[in-house]
């Protein structure tokens, strides 16, 4: 090795580090990185785009896109296919037929009224409701067959009284079926809750403990003109008492038999 201060090949053996000269003295090299592929300068990443430079595809005018990407209507004609469930929920109200399938014992009552009597309970509260109701039902029980003199009206201050009028008629034994009557409004108080569910559960409880068909013909709407076109309501509760009490007559025949 070439003394202190001479030139070193690049043939000599590495001096140890504190025998390389230092910059700026004589015979200072800088270092170079060894030659091979594995030892390249790491790549520079190139910047970002800034916002300016960004290009953003402009979107589609609305009149390009095509017909079926769109809502189409339904065409003219055509009317879409109702499934079973859908079909049977279309009207709020049925009165459907129940059909038995042959080869069982049925028991089944009619709305007779020949020589039958009937109790009728009704509310004097919303008179002009409960009159049309009383009406009705006393027509459709001389249509059915129920004479004049075999009919008991019980008139009650409101629709909370009437299950214990009814409750009364069915326990004297004297009617076949019982019948009440009466109209509860909704107003701006919960008043309506109260006297409309007590009126509907009092009045079952009279038939359940006496086991004389109760029918209830309580209106519970939220206007007088609703009453008003649900009058018909009198007459049905006429034929289900009548019904009723024709069923259990049958029922009682069945088990002396």
């Amino acid at each position: 090795m070439s003394g202190k201060g001479s030139k070193r090949n690049e043939s000599d053996p590495p001096a140890p580090f504190d025998q390389n000269p230092w910059p700026g003295q004589p015979g200072y090299q800088p270092l170079r990185p060894p030659r091979g592929s594995r030892n390249k300068p790491p790549a520079i990443p190139e910047p970002e785009p800034t916002a300016a430079e960004v290009v953003v595809p402009e979107a589609p005018a609305a009149e390009a896109v095509s017909a079926p990407q769109a809502f189409a209507e339904p065409e003219q004609g055509i009317e879409p296919e109702l499934g079973p469930v859908a079909g049977a929920l279309s009207s709020e109200h049925a009165a459907g037929d129940l059909h038995i399938p042959a080869g069982y014992r049925t028991i089944e009552g009619l709305p007779l009224g020949g020589g039958r009597s009937v109790g009728i309970a009704v509310s004097r509260f919303n008179g002009q409701v409960a009159d049309g109701l009383l009406s009705s039902a006393l027509a459709e029980l001389e249509r059915l067959g129920v004479r004049g003199d075999s009919v008991t009206i019980m008139p009650v201050p409101g629709a909370f009284e009437l299950p214990l009028a009814a409750m009364a008629l069915s326990k004297s034994r004297r009617y076949s079926c019982v019948i009440a009557l009466g109209c509860v409004i909704r107003g701006e108080t919960p008043h309506f809750e109260y006297v409309a569910g007590e009126a509907a559960s009092g009045i079952l409880l009279a038939g359940l403990e006496t086991g004389v068909p109760v029918a209830f013909g309580v209106l519970t709407v939220d206007t007088v003109e609703q009453a008003e076109s649900r009058l018909e309501k009198g007459a049905e509760a006429a034929r289900s008492a009548l019904e009723m009490a024709d069923a259990f007559g049958r029922l009682r025949l069945t088990a002396g038999s």
